[in-house]
This record gives C-alpha cells, sequence and structure tokens, in this order.
C-alpha cells in the first residue's frame, strides 16, 4: 500500500461564533490509501484550539504515517494514540479501501437510502437578532430539536431567547439543547443551571471548564437538567482512566466525536463503559467536511441510535464537497440519486 496526505482549508459561509471565540475557516487534511487495485479516503478533522492532537508535529505525524502505512493496523493506531484525528482518518481510510465503493464505510439501511438519523438543529452564538433569525430558520424547516450555543452574550438575552421558543412551543413540540462549551464558573454554574431549567431543557453540555473533576460531579449531583460531557473527553486515552471519568462524575450523557476521541474504536471503547455504567450518549460531528461527516453518520446509524444526533455541519461551508447526504425536516438522509464530486487530483481545484 502507499499513502500521501493533503491539507484543505474549509470556509464557514458566515463566521460561526462560540464561547471559544469567532469560526471563520477549518483545516482540515485528507488521507489517500491506495493499493495496486483501489484508492481509499479518510479525513483527519484536525480541530484548532480544541483537538488534544493541535500540535506543531501534526504534520510530521501525518508524514510518518504515510511512510509506515503498511505496518499492522493495530501498531499503526497504537503509535498514533495521542493523535486521535489521524487514528480516525486511517480507520475511515482503510475501509473506504476495501470497499466496492470508497465512500460507502458501514453498509445498511441509511445508506440504501431507506433509513435516516435524527439530528438537531444547531443555532450558532451572535446578536440575538442573529440567533433569533437561527432559530426561526430551524424551526420552519422542520427541525423538531434544536441546540443553541450559549455563554458569549448576556445571559439574561439567552435566557429571553429560550423563553421567546417556550411561548411557542411545549416541550412536546420542540426539545430544547444548549452548549455553553465550558463557558460558566464553577461558583455560578448550579444557580444558572436552576435558571436555564425553567425552560424545559432536555440537556446542558459542558457548563464548566474540563478538567474540574469534583466541580463536575457536584454540579452533575445537583443539576435541576440533565448534563452531558463533550470538551471533558478530549485527551483521555486510557480506558482505566475514561472509567475513572465516568465513575467520579457520573454525568447524564456523554457526547461522542469520532475525530476528538480517537475514532470508531475510541467511542466504541466510551460506549462499552457507559453501557457498563448506564451513562446515555450521543454521537456529534466536529466540523468536518462531508467525507468525515458521511462516515460518522454511517457508523452512528449502525448503533441504532435513537436520541437525536449532532450531524448536521455539512452545510455550513461555501467549499464543501457535494455528496449524497441531505437534511430533510430535521433528519439526515443519503440520496443514493445524488454523486459525490470529490476526487484528489481535483481537491485543490474546489
Amino acid at each position: 500500500m502507499k499513502a500521501t496526505f493533503q491539507k484543505y482549508i474549509l470556509n464557514f459561509k458566515q463566521a460561526s461564533g462560540t464561547s471559544r471565540g469567532i469560526l471563520r475557516t477549518k483545516e482540515t487534511f485528507f488521507l489517500f490509501i491506495s493499493d495496486e487495485n483501489s484508492e481509499g479516503v479518510g479525513e483527519c478533522g484536525l480541530f484548532r484550539g480544541l483537538s488534544i492532537d493541535d500540535r506543531p508535529n501534526y504534520e510530521e505525524e501525518l508524514q510518518w504515517l504515510c511512510e509506515n502505512i503498511n505496518l499492522e493496523k493495530e501498531t499503526l493506531l497504537s503509535e498514533l494514540i495521542e493523535f486521535p484525528s489521524i487514528q480516525f482518518g486511517l480507520e475511515q481510510a482503510l475501509l473506504s479501501l476495501k470497499s466496492s465503493n470508497k465512500f460507502e464505510l458501514f453498509p445498511s439501511d441509511f445508506t440504501k437510502g431507506n433509513a435516516s438519523i435524527p439530528i438537531n438543529g444547531l443555532i450558532w452564538m451572535g446578536s440575538e437578532q442573529f440567533m433569533h433569525q437561527q432559530i426561526k430558520e430551524k424551526l420552519e424547516s422542520g427541525f423538531t430539536t434544536i441546540k443553541m450555543k450559549i455563554g458569549a452574550i448576556d445571559f439574561n438575552t439567552e435566557l429571553k431567547l429560550l423563553k421567546s421558543i417556550r411561548k411557542e412551543f411545549t416541550a412536546n413540540e420542540i426539545e430544547l439543547r444548549v452548549d455553553a462549551n465550558g463557558a460558566f464558573k464553577p461558583n455560578e454554574a448550579l444557580e444558572k443551571l436552576k435558571r436555564l431549567s425553567d425552560y424545559q431543557l432536555h440537556s446542558i453540555e459542558q457548563p464548566i471548564k474540563q478538567g474540574q473533576w469534583q466541580e463536575m460531579a457536584r454540579l452533575c449531583e445537583e443539576t435541576p437538567l440533565p448534563i452531558a460531557l463533550d470538551e471533558e473527553l478530549i485527551g483521555i486515552f486510557d480506558v482505566t482512566k475514561k472509567e475513572e471519568l465516568l465513575l467520579t462524575v457520573k454525568p447524564q450523557f456523554i457526547i461522542l466525536k469520532p475525530s476528538l476521541v480517537g475514532g470508531f474504536e475510541g467511542s466504541n471503547e466510551w460506549i462499552k463503559l457507559c453501557k457498563s455504567h448506564n451513562v446515555a450518549y450521543w454521537i456529534t460531528s466536529a466540523l468536518e467536511s462531508n467525507i468525515g461527516l458521511n462516515a460518522i453518520a454511517q457508523y452512528t446509524y449502525n448503533l441504532g441510535v435513537d436520541l437525536p444526533q449532532g450531524l448536521g455541519t455539512g452545510s455550513l461551508f461555501t467549499n464543501n464537497f457535494e455528496s449524497p447526504l441531505e437534511v430533510i425536516k430535521g433528519t439526515l438522509h443519503y440520496n443514493i440519486s445524488k454523486n459525490w464530486n470529490f476526487n484528489q487530483k481535483g481537491l485543490l481545484n474546489l
């Protein structure tokens, strides 16, 4: 086998706000593996400022992988343990290489176009007017689960937005999730959770910054609304440490982003522990292009999930790749009548 990689910059259609700052571009890398018969592709979705593998030697690790691509898969994954997005790209590319259709990694009713995945509509941070407009658009397009980024604008304004939704829609009609991205201070978090709970929310993601296990454990014990761990999972590679986190914090949910937790194998390890300790979970993409999103969606469908998943980010970019993935009335579909426009040679021209 031979392997190469190529960097690609995804451009946001409009600047997207989180409590960590404004996103205008997203850097990603494509890994290509070929043998005498076919070629496979995977996306190494590095997330600058968030991924544990956001390091100066990231491209050196990719180069090392390309030079050693003929080692056993388990050896490569083990060597790349601290580079979860590269692990994920490798898993994708190897599955793609073996598939008769390099974009069908997990054949299922989903990839045949006969089934769909419920997803949440994502509301980015911004002015009150901007956020209200996004909410209106998501509701009009048929979403019944909305996830709102909070923590960057005035908290009372965010409560006002939630109140405006609840005035019009009950919790049975519209499910509301919020994501604080660690924006709350530990000494104020519980009071804010109490105020948020007035609006019958499904859950809140990562209310305080990761790494504060005792404070997070206290919140999860006393919270009036379910807490989902997200950034908290990043950088935990050892299965014993993963179990320690779940036993210490006792979260209601965890959120798995394969690019950040070590791909399919890393996600499977978390899921096995969740089942042992009665913790619910859902899967979320991490601003990958449609290549990575496609892999995550196919994997997610095969898990047999029933909660709405976080897989609606494919339409954020001006220079994403046309694919069979479509969002229709709050669900992700695979339209088999649509083709991919992705190829290695044409990548730089897109």
